[in-house]
């Protein structure tokens, strides 16, 4: 259950704020006493999985936390829309 006075979900709510994509929209939640990442497309409507990423409490409370995120952000992003390939060279045929 997400509690609105959890500090490090605020923190994260309000760095993640600072970023504004074309396709994607962040937002931040707590599940099972921990923080995640999510990361989904704005348009729905092609029924892709959204993307979750845990957040380490050491990471929050770092004074670096914006740049720490920033740089998790896109590493999430990218393996994010690796995910979304639906063939590649690699890819077994069936």
């Amino acid at each position: 259950m997400e509690t609105a006075d959890n500090p490090a979900l605020s923190k994260v709510r309000a760095e993640l704020a600072r970023y504004e994509h074309a396709l994607v929209e962040f937002s931040a939640r707590e599940k099972n006493g921990a923080i995640e990442l999510v990361i989904g497309l704005k348009d729905n409507s092609l029924g892709l999985h959204t993307y979750y990423a845990p957040l380490h409490p050491r990471d929050i409370d770092h004074p670096q936390f914006p740049w720490t995120l920033q740089r998790y952000l896109y590493d999430c992003l990218h393996d994010y829309l690796v995910e979304m390939f639906i063939r590649t060279p690699q890819s077994r045929d069936s």
